[in-house]
């Protein structure tokens, strides 16, 4: 998985390519804890996603949590094999999809 990061007064904007899974949760994992407590904005990019496990669905649960407190999450430009992913799990109704 790649993640590109770019960042504008407390805003964070990552740009996700390949596969969420256990094998590359982690990063995104670390990447977003590595943001810290002055994240207020953050927008996932799931254009370049074509897959996400449970292990990604995770980490998108604990970073939504996280963001509920420090501010807002989104996720942007969502595939529509990993959307019937997060509506078949629930997720749809949990994060913030545009």
């Amino acid at each position: 998985m790649n993640i590109n990061i770019e960042k504008t007064n407390g805003a964070v904007l990552m740009t996700l390519e390949g596969r969420l899974d256990t094998t590359t949760a982690p990063e995104l994992e670390k990447a977003i804890n590595d943001e810290g407590e002055s994240l207020k904005s953050l927008v996932l990019d799931f254009g370049g996603v074509d897959y996400i496990s449970s292990a990604g669905l995770r980490v998108l649960l604990t970073a939504q949590k996280k963001m509920n407190v420090q501010g807002s999450m989104e996720l942007a430009n969502v595939s529509e094999a990993v959307m019937d992913i997060f509506e078949m799990t629930g997720f749809a109704d949990i994060l913030v999809i545009r």
